[in-house]
């Protein structure tokens, strides 16, 4: 098979499942916004950092191992069996401080989010119920890098679409025939990944496999290692989880629960973007590790300028149709028809979506870094997008044009990356690829 055809199988199939995972927490948004109204709405959004932060470390362990997995069996090491058992082992320890925060002290943490009394008392519990299940997070997204880096896309694909189905499918009935409400929302989101995670036991026991469950000391060595590898991964989903917490707190002080719940539509909506984007560089990531391990730099060349390309094509046509739809987006998860929250909404979907023009991009650049072992330059690309950037630009947008101003904080940010993020690619080419 062509450099050309690996590429359309893997990152197709990868943009179908990452939109799965981010086609659920939209049900969740609109389910709840029915149920609950513009407060469950805040309260999700409330939370939703926290959500981010398991997801964030489940992708870092899972990405940057399976990286190494993929490196090292292409170069034929036997070493690379052991990192499956040492993700799995570590990523349990990592999701018990979630689930004890989660279970003990659910409302304090909602009240350090931002969360008032009315707000506390609807997210509850949601927060505890997520919280308790953060093992299985975790796990489903090692499963599923491990499983799509050992060439079986489609049943990555198949994983995250059917536990996507599930959670949708049963925020619906939990909530409604049921009337469990915001905890029907939280045990539906809980147990899809567990239905993702069995899914993925179809390839492990396959013939096809060649992933292997080794009983042994945990090895921070190589966890160290793996997370210098996925660390794009994580702040590719932490960053949204940290712009969500100073975006609320900015919001909160200029526009109340209103703009909040406003945001709460625009930053669920914008998951489905940042999850495109998103398939596209780990689609690509096992193909440019394989022929980066072999040592064949024009394929991997290659694959770069088509997840450029792709990216920008996509972009394009994202942007294009938020601008046009924008009112429409807002009135479905508008039930209450409240017209503050309407406008607030459709002028932050069309401005804060503009950024994706250049996050695209530096989503499968940073990606690129790492599958490349370009450790240092991904991190810092992946810190400057997630963290330094985003944080400078909201809080000076909001100074200068307040709630216009927070909307276009996303687009500037991603600008500053993007330039950096070309400098580090164009150093690459020069060191690493020549």
């Amino acid at each position: 098979m062509t450099v050309g055809r690996q590429f359309g199988k893997y990152v197709s199939q990868n943009i179908l499942g990452m939109v799965g995972i981010s086609l659920y927490i939209l049900a969740d948004t609109f389910f709840i916004s029915m149920a609950k109204g513009a407060d469950g709405i805040t309260a999700l959004n409330l939370v939703l950092p926290l959500y981010s932060l398991i997801y964030a470390i489940g992708a870092m362990i899972g990405v940057g191992s399976a990286i190494r997995f993929k490196i090292l069996r292409a170069k034929g090491e036997e070493s690379a069996e052991t990192y499956f058992s040492n993700a799995l082992v570590f990523a349990l320890l990592a999701s018990g401080v979630f689930m004890i925060i989660g279970g003990i002290f659910p409302e304090q943490l909602i009240r350090a989010l931002g969360g008032d009394e009315v707000i506390i008392k609807v997210g509850t519990s949601y927060t505890r119920i997520f919280m308790s299940f953060a093992p299985f997070f975790m796990w489903n997204h090692i499963c599923n890098a491990f499983v799509r880096n050992d060439g079986a896309p489609s049943v990555a694909m198949t994983a995250t679409v059917v536990s996507s189905l599930f959670n949708i499918v049963m925020d619906y009935v939990l909530m409604f025939p049921f009337g469990l409400g915001m905890v029907g929302a939280a045990l539906a989101t809980a147990i899809s990944p567990i239905i993702g995670i069995l899914i993925c036991c179809v390839h492990f026991f396959s013939k096809k496999s060649t992933i292997r469950f080794r009983w042994g000391v945990p090895s921070v060595k190589k966890m160290c290692q793996s997370c210098q590898l996925g660390i794009s991964a994580f702040v590719g989903e932490i960053s949204s989880g940290v712009t969500t917490i100073v975006f609320n707190m900015l919001i909160l002080s200029i526009a109340g629960n209103t703009g909040v719940a406003a945001y709460g539509v625009v930053a669920n909506t914008s998951l489905v973007a940042i999850s495109v984007f998103n398939g596209v560089s780990q689609g690509a990531q096992p193909l440019i590790s394989e022929y980066y391990g072999r040592g064949k730099k024009a394929a991997v060349k290659r694959l770069l300028r088509m997840g450029v390309v792709t990216s920008l094509v996509l972009a394009l046509s994202i942007v294009g149709t938020v601008w046009w739809l924008a009112g429409d987006i807002v009135s479905v998860f508008n039930s209450e028809h409240d017209a503050v929250l309407a406008a607030y909404g459709i002028e932050g979907i069309r401005l804060y979506f503009l950024g994706f023009l250049f996050a695209g991009i530096n989503i499968v650049g940073t990606g690129f870094l790492s599958a490349v072992e370009a450790a240092k330059m991904a991190f810092f690309t992946s810190i400057l997008r997630g963290f330094v950037a985003i944080i400078l630009s909201a809080v000076l947008m909001s100074m200068l044009f307040g709630m216009t101003g927070v909307w276009l904080a996303f687009p500037v940010a991603e600008l500053i990356t993007f330039m950096a993020t070309m400098i580090a690619l164009q150093q690459i080419n020069r060191k690493i690829l020549a």
